[in-house]
């Protein structure tokens, strides 16, 4: 590798530029790539300069990086996501390539703190939760492990919303995160792919006489590549994400342009960029339905297209695909990446159906992410028809096939080719894509060992007896280089002087963690160390909504999606339990609290934006009420982010993880929590389980109905009424929530909730755990009020958060699903 490096002009294998200080590098950039003066450089400036430099010695092992998996002809995964959730790049890049110092000294020499720099860079739009931010650390853990494989999605103009809170109610704003332009996207202008929209499917027969299909006619549309890189950890793998960005097959319409059609002469363009603009657009109108189906489409077939090319290069036959690719779908959204496939082995290589689907099977591993029918997804027929006619055609026949095979067999039973069918009949045909994802992969995951089983037992029973050993399990897992190296320094380095610094790569590591828990001077850095992320917290709540709160108060975080089956209601209806406790009883001893909730809900879920709305009441009552100044305080942080999530989880004491039971597939902020120290209190519901099992039924607080029991009492009727009439405390709750106490100006308008708690059967089942929850929180604060006791529980929790490593899932899956092996570094 050195003499082709040589060969190729380049001084030597570490790195492709010549030897310069980072600081000159710094002022190179702001000059000659900038257009800058470099004499008088702004803050801006100076980040973009220390980027691009970044930048530079990232693209240097890049270059190795691809040379040495074409060399050895290395099986690759490919990794389709709809969103990934990367958050800021600079500080990630700097620690992976072990250059914090060197940046920091260069920046300083410049005049500027590498704290404030960071806070130029944006974070990335390309993702909305969980889903986007485990795939980014699926990513990271990928280079860090030094498997071949790339991620493939959309590069958004908009990403997902900028959320702000107005008179306490959610608001919607552009996104537009690269407005300044982002330096660290290659964007590959002269590699467009067309990717094909409606039409009609054409008939014909070939030299030898075989029926074959063409799609023709339709538009089309433009797919350019751009990558963003992702580094390993201390070594030469560098891989990227490859993200999509929408372009016109035709610019300018000159004619309609002269012609006095200003409007029209553009409106192609604009119509076909609009797909890479916003992630998930608004699905309420038809218009929506179909874009989102065309998003997903677009980036598939771009990616399809680009494996393809990729393989074509080894000259090999297309029945040892699957020796050479493996392809994930995160998710249901690139199901359609199934008959794209087959469209491809059939209609362009030429190979017969009986060939072709035994090679799309091997290829293809599905993740299921949810239990939630309603977020399973489906698609009209008739609009997948009219979109994508070539796959329709093929859906139907991948399900002709399917169910004439099931009718062979002796355990068919009543019902079971139309509840397995891909095709769900009824007003209208629907495709059932997560029965595609089965059907069309070789391993099916769950994320989190109750999410397996539910999926195996309930949710895909029939999969699993007609595919046994197809569904498994994969606990998803966190990258300890994000959430412990990078949110939480001042741990990280309390930990690297009393283990050493391996745990960054073997986060097992962290069990010798144990006996120090034990050692009272220990525990005393750890809260001293917890007490400063809550005061930088502090600082950063007071900048950003005009709030102080005590860094000495128990600081309870609920930090997530808006969802009704997270139910941050649940937390809402303690909170006001607390309030009333406390004006009852002005003079009673009570833990102080600050109750922080963040997170996003869709524009169209109108139930949790009313539960934004609830929170924002409830936190202007508390904090303006005298009787309750010093213990208690409630707030809710606009625009919860990766890089705010840096800030805020390192400072939780309390991690609320309190779904209904059986409905969260895994979560991964109660693992990001619990290895920054926090103590959870959380229902026995997706990776909770295992958070326990890890950690020890004593150092986490298990409340609620378990998932088995909330399955029963909905069989034996549930009535929330009863928890309603029985519990006087719960009563009072509701019924200042119902005439308006905390909306006077408007006494109604929190009666909906109260309605679908009492009137509409309360279907997360809040009042059923209420009590258990408001009893446990007592627990906590009990706890909370013996510090050293409480710091012993959060040394351990860190200690066991080994098996929570994105690193540990990531060989997980090259293991068992991908059959994947890492490139040797000293190759790279």
């Amino acid at each position: 590798m050195v003499e082709k490096l040589r060969q190729d002009g380049i001084s030597g294998p570490h790195d492709f530029r010549p030897a310069m200080a980072l600081k000159d590098e710094i002022r190179q950039h702001i000059w000659r790539t900038m257009g800058r003066d470099p004499a008088k450089p702004n803050r801006h400036a100076c980040f973009t300069g220390l980027a691009y430099s970044v930048r530079d010695r990232l693209i240097d092992r890049w270059i190795r990086t691809q040379r040495s998996q074409y060399d050895t002809l290395a099986k690759r995964v490919y990794f389709l996501s709809l969103e990934f959730l990367p958050g800021r790049f600079l500080m990630n890049y700097l620690i992976s390539l072990q250059m914090v110092s060197e940046a920091r000294q260069a920046v300083e020499e410049l005049g500027f703190d590498l704290e404030e720099l960071e806070e130029e860079e944006w974070d990335a739009g390309l993702g909305n939760g969980g889903l986007g931010r485990l795939a980014s650390c699926y990513m990271d853990s990928l280079a860090c492990l030094g498997y071949p494989g790339y991620g493939y999605g959309i590069r958004y103009d908009y990403g997902i919303f900028h959320q702000t809170i107005e008179n306490g109610w959610q608001r919607e704003q552009c996104d537009n995160w690269a407005r300044k332009g982002t330096p660290w996207e290659i964007r590959r202008g002269e590699y467009l792919v067309p990717v094909r929209f409606y039409g009609r499917t054409e008939a014909y027969t070939d030299a030898a006489g075989r029926q074959c299909f063409r799609w023709v006619d339709g538009e089309m549309v433009m797919a350019m590549a751009c990558d963003i890189l992702v580094p390993g950890f201390g070594d030469n793998f560098v891989t990227n994400m490859r993200l999509w960005r929408a372009k016109s097959s035709r610019e300018f319409n000159l004619d309609e342009f002269n012609q006095g059609d200003y409007i029209g002469a553009v409106e192609a363009k604009v119509q076909s960029e609009t797909i890479s603009s916003v992630l998930y657009p608004s699905d309420e109108m038809e218009q929506g339905r179909e874009l989102r189906l065309k998003q997903q489409y677009f980036f598939v077939a771009a990616t399809l297209a680009d494996i393809m090319r990729r393989y074509r290069k080894l000259n090999r036959d297309f029945s040892e695909l699957s020796d050479f690719v493996a392809i994930q779908l995160n998710d249901t959204h690139p199901a359609i990446a199934v008959p794209e496939l087959m469209r491809i082995l059939m209609d362009e290589e030429n190979l017969p159906w009986e060939k072709a689907w035994p090679v799309c099977e091997k290829t293809f591993a599905y993740t299921n992410h949810t239990v939630l029918p309603e977020a399973l997804e489906t698609w009209p027929v008739d609009l997948m028809r009219r979109l994508l006619p070539r796959h329709t055609e093929i859906i139907f026949e991948i399900n002709r096939r399917f169910l004439q095979g099931l009718s062979t067999r002796r355990e068919k039973g009543e019902g079971l080719a139309q509840r397995v069918s891909l095709i769900a009949e009824g007003v209208s045909q629907r495709v059932r894509m997560a029965h595609l994802a089965i059907v069309g992969s070789h391993t099916v995951n769950g994320v989190a060992e109750l999410h397996s089983r539910i999926l195996k037992e309930d949710l895909f029973r029939d999969f699993n007896t007609i595919f046994p050993g197809r569904i498994t399990n994969v606990t998803n897992g966190i990258t300890p280089r994000r959430w412990l190296a990078q949110a939480n320094p001042a741990l990280a380095q309390l930990i690297d002087e009393a283990i050493g610094p391996e745990w960054i790569t073997d986060l097992e590591q962290l069990h010798k963690l144990e006996p120090l828990a034990d050692d009272a001077d220990f525990r005393r850095r750890w809260i001293k160390t917890k007490r400063d992320n809550k005061k930088r917290l502090a600082r950063y709540i007071l900048r950003k909504i005009g709030l102080g709160v005590d860094p000495d108060t128990l600081f309870s975080v609920q930090v997530k999606r808006i969802h009704e089956y997270k139910r941050q209601l649940l937390n809402v209806l303690h909170v006001i339990s607390l309030y009333h406790r406390i004006r009852a009883n002005p003079e009673a001893n009570v833990v102080p609290r600050t109750v922080i909730f963040a997170g996003k809900a869709a524009p169209a879920y109108h139930k949790a934006k009313r539960i934004i709305k609830l929170i924002n009441a409830v936190a202007a009552k508390t904090n303006s009420d005298p009787d309750i100044q010093g213990k208690l305080r409630v707030l809710f942080l606009p625009n919860y982010c990766v890089s705010q999530a840096e800030k805020i989880i390192p400072a939780a004491d309390l991690s609320e993880q309190i779904s209904t039971a059986g409905m969260e597939a895994s979560g991964t902020g109660n693992m990001k929590m619990s290895l920054n120290g926090a103590l959870t209190i959380g229902t026995l519901d997706g990776a909770n389980v295992e958070i326990m099992e890890e950690v020890g039924k004593d150092n986490i607080f298990i409340f609620g109905l378990t998932a088995d029991q909330v399955v029963s009492l909905r069989a034996s009727g549930y009535n929330p009424r009863d928890y309603y009439d029985k519990d006087a405390e719960l009563r009072q709750v509701l019924d200042s929530i119902a005439r308006g106490d905390f909306s006077p100006e408007d006494p109604h308008l929190f009666a909906p909730i109260v309605e679908i708690l009492l009137q509409q059967g309360d279907y997360y089942m809040l009042l059923a755990d209420y009590r258990s929850y408001v009893d446990t929180q007592e627990d906590v604060g009990r706890l909370f009020l013996n510090r050293d006791e409480w710091a012993r529980k959060s040394i351990l929790n860190t200690a066991r958060m080994g098996k929570f490593s994105s690193d540990r899932s990531v060989q997980d899956y090259a293991n068992r699903i991908w059959e994947l092996k890492p490139l040797p570094n000293e190759d790279i």
